[in-house]
């Protein structure tokens, strides 16, 4: 089981020392990713949360974490199909050149559909626009010269340059059996989201590892990486992966049984985190780092 431990990029906290105060110190502790999440826009009177009202850009975070770390992997998960999958190829292809090889690159279908009316993207049809979002994103990182014509994107002959390298692993998210069959055929592994229910994923993992199976694909070598809504309490009869320390511990031995190969604990979507003074969000964090650490 890898270690993993989600920068702060939500609400007051997230402040470039506070970035690098969190990426240096889990780099000296041994964790094996830093990860950032993407929410583009928050719709005014929307019910989703503290979480998503004020959050910080998934890529251009990562390449600051890049600039202040030298080992740690720097993971987003995810960033959305309403953008551009030629400008995404590229993106990533520049971080992962300036992170020297240390990218996770996680892609989702989207669910709010002011994001997707923002970008000027339809909403529907996501699951097929997600399928070519891949292709046209593995074309553009590996073909000499970039042709495509489908249903969603056109791209006319083009070199896209540089190519990652290594080419980063492609995660995709998604909980309904759609999508965890076509993380097995497509993907380079699956990540859950912050709504998932914990208790059930190993159901999830092996519906990944069928598809993959049937797609004549190796099931044993994909990753699945749990995103971590981690809230530190006193509380020892909650959800997995909050109460105290002891017990977030074992809800990661759990998870490991059930298949799952990388847990990041995820702070952002912790109530106590996110609306604090910057100053005690910054010492609960640090915190629990240390107590976390692998």
């Amino acid at each position: 089981m890898r270690i993993g431990f989600a920068a702060p990029v939500s609400g007051p906290w997230a402040t470039r020392d506070n970035l690098r105060r969190i990426a240096t110190r889990a780099e000296e502790l041994g964790y094996h990713e830093l990860w950032t999440f993407q929410r583009l826009l928050y719709p005014e009177n929307h019910p989703m949360g503290a979480t998503y009202r004020s959050v910080h850009d998934p890529l251009v975070t990562l390449a600051y974490l890049a600039g202040v770390t030298e080992s740690i992997r720097l993971g987003v998960a995810v960033v959305n199909i309403f953008e551009p999958p030629v400008l995404v190829a590229k993106q990533v292809a520049t971080l992962q050149e300036v992170s020297g090889g240390r990218v996770t690159f996680g892609l989702g279908l989207g669910w709010l559909p002011e994001e997707f009316e923002a970008m000027g993207v339809d909403f529907a049809k996501r699951g097929r626009r997600g399928e070519e979002f891949v292709e046209v994103l593995r074309a553009c990182w590996s073909e000499e010269v970039v042709r495509h014509e489908g249903e969603f994107y056109r791209v006319p002959a083009s070199h896209l340059d540089p190519k990652p390298s290594p080419v980063p692993p492609l995660l995709l998210g998604g909980g309904a059996e759609v999508a965890l069959r076509r993380a097995g055929r497509l993907g380079d592994g699956w990540v859950s989201a912050s709504r998932e229910d914990l208790s059930g994923i190993a159901e999830k993992i092996y519906t990944v590892k069928a598809a993959a199976s049937e797609a004549g694909r190796d099931p044993e070598a994909l990753r699945f990486v749990c995103r971590g809504v981690t809230r530190v309490s006193d509380a020892v009869d909650g959800p997995p992966l909050s109460g105290p320390y002891e017990k977030i511990r074992q809800d990661v031995a759990a998870l490991a049984e059930q298949g799952v190969t990388e847990v990041f604990h995820d702070l952002n979507f912790d109530p106590a985190i996110v609306t604090a003074d910057p100053d005690e969000a910054m010492r609960r964090a640090e915190e629990a780092l240390e107590a976390l650490a692998p």
